[in-house]
C-alpha cells in the first residue's frame, strides 16, 4: 500500500504496541509506520491505526473503535450525515495530504471523515 490509506478502523488504545503485537500475531498483519503515538497495521488494503488516545479513556460506554471513510467533500458529507440523523461535530485537522473532520452515524458510532488534497 502506498500512502495513507483511505479506509479502515481507528483504534484507540493506552498500550499501542502490545494491541499491535495481537493483530500482526494473530492476523498476520504488516506494521506499515510506527511512531511513538500510532503503529499502522495493513493487510489486503484494510489499514489499521492503533492510536494513543487524545483524552483519557472512561472506564465505560466509550467506543475505542473509529471508522474511517474518504469522502471527496468534508462539508457536504457533514450535512448529508446530519440529514440521515448523524451528527457532525465542530473542529478539522489536516496534514499535507488530507483533511480530517469527526462525525457520529445515527446510532452514535463515531467516523473520521478523511478527504485527500488533490
Amino acid at each position: 500500500m502506498t500512502g495513507p490509506a483511505k479506509n479502515g478502523v481507528l483504534v484507540y488504545s493506552n498500550n499501542i504496541n502490545n494491541l499491535a503485537k495481537f493483530y500482526t500475531a494473530l492476523f498476520s498483519m504488516q506494521i506499515t509506520r510506527e511512531t511513538p503515538e500510532l503503529v499502522s497495521l495493513v493487510k489486503d488494503g484494510f489499514n489499521i491505526i492503533i492510536h494513543t488516545p487524545p483524552i483519557a479513556l472512561p472506564q465505560a460506554d466509550f467506543n475505542t473503535v473509529k471508522l474511517f471513510m474518504t469522502v471527496d467533500n468534508l462539508e457536504a458529507a457533514k450535512l448529508k450525515a446530519q440529514e440521515l440523523g448523524g451528527q457532525a461535530f465542530a473542529g478539522e485537522w489536516s496534514n499535507p495530504l488530507f483533511r480530517v473532520c469527526n462525525i457520529a452515524d445515527s446510532d452514535g458510532n463515531p467516523i473520521q471523515l478523511r478527504e485527500f488534497t488533490r
